[in-house]
């Protein structure tokens, strides 16, 4: 355990941290999944964008890699203009 002040201060900023964190990547994923699992094209061609946005966040601040949110963000694409 740690032992200074500082210490124990970034222990309860990071668990703070990830728990934001975690929320968020965990909203996104259901996000995305929504869309995959979308049927119509005009409903899956509104939810792209704010699917969209969401991933470009993440990617901001470095909750996902900014790789992994292109690839996903292409695939997605790729899945909303084949319906």
């Amino acid at each position: 355990m740690a032992h200074h002040k500082s210490a124990l201060k970034r222990i309860r900023q990071d668990e703070k941290k990830r728990v934001h964190n975690k929320y968020y990547a965990k909203t996104t994923r259901n996000a995305i999944k929504a869309l995959r699992n979308a049927t119509d094209k005009a409903e899956a061609e509104k939810m792209y964008p704010e699917v969209v946005a969401m991933i470009d966040k993440l990617a901001k601040r470095n909750i996902i890699h900014k790789n992994k949110a292109s690839n996903l963000k292409s695939k997605l694409a790729l899945q909303v203009n084949q319906l």
